[in-house]
């Protein structure tokens, strides 16, 4: 079972950056939903976010419930802000044992999320940072920066819940290719036939004809279509 922990960046008294009439708080967090509802959908994954509601956590809560949990690999999902345009990823900068891996895998993650923002977005690149949330969990990791809360072309996507869907679907669009995820089998409800009342039928009268040989056509059409029939004198 792969146990993937989004972060959704910021929340409660922290609003994150706030520009256009947005909250990065809010947007974080509805992207982290969206990205669960997705990952729902996937065999052998389990999902945990960091705050499921506008809570108050600090940057050591965060990484301590996803070490506690054990996660496979973390997401901390983030706005940008400081009047650039675009979407950069980061892992942390240091020297550990599982970097290269740990950076091969975001190279796929940062593909997957670029292609689904669509033409048009600034591709920022895939950088390096002493970030928290990458530095002190104990898994891979990495920080996604989702466009630029205080440019307002970016704002204006933001506010389209479409948008964040397509960003939420960039995100696990790389974690179903770095797992090697499999959609889960569905299968459609089996319609049960009606049974009739007991000792009740119900007959169903097709037409009257004067010539008998007319009848007798017709009924012989219906026995050939399956239909079981008998001519009646009236």
């Amino acid at each position: 079972m792969v146990k993937i922990f989004i972060d959704a960046g910021h929340g409660g008294t922290d609003p994150g950056a706030v520009a256009n009439g947005l909250k990065e708080k809010d947007l974080t967090l509805n992207i982290a939903r969206k990205m669960r509802d997705m990952l729902n959908e996937y065999e052998n994954v389990t999902v945990k976010l960091s705050r499921e509601g506008d809570q108050t956590l600090s940057l050591k809560q965060r990484t301590d419930a996803a070490n506690a949990w054990e996660a496979d690999y973390l997401i901390s999902v983030h706005i940008n802000a400081g009047g650039g345009t675009g979407f950069e990823s980061f892992t942390y900068n240091g020297k550990y044992s599982g970097k290269q891996e740990t950076n091969r895998k975001r190279t796929i993650l940062h593909t997957e999320i670029m292609q689904a923002l669509g033409s048009g977005i600034r591709n920022r690149g895939e950088k390096e940072a002493n970030f928290h949330m990458v530095r002190e969990s104990t898994m891979e990791s990495a920080l996604t920066e989702n466009l630029f809360i205080d440019t307002k072309a970016e704002a204006d996507k933001l506010k389209q819940d479409a948008f964040l869907t397509q960003v939420a679907k960039g995100h696990v669009n790389g974690l179903v290719r770095i797992f090697n995820l499999s959609k889960k089998a569905t299968t459609k409800p089996v319609s049960k036939p009606v049974a009739a009342a007991p000792g009740k039928l119900f007959k169903v009268q097709v037409g009257a004809f004067a010539d008998k040989k007319n009848a007798e056509k017709l009924a012989d059409e219906l026995k050939k279509k399956g239909y079981s029939t008998y001519i009646v004198q009236g």
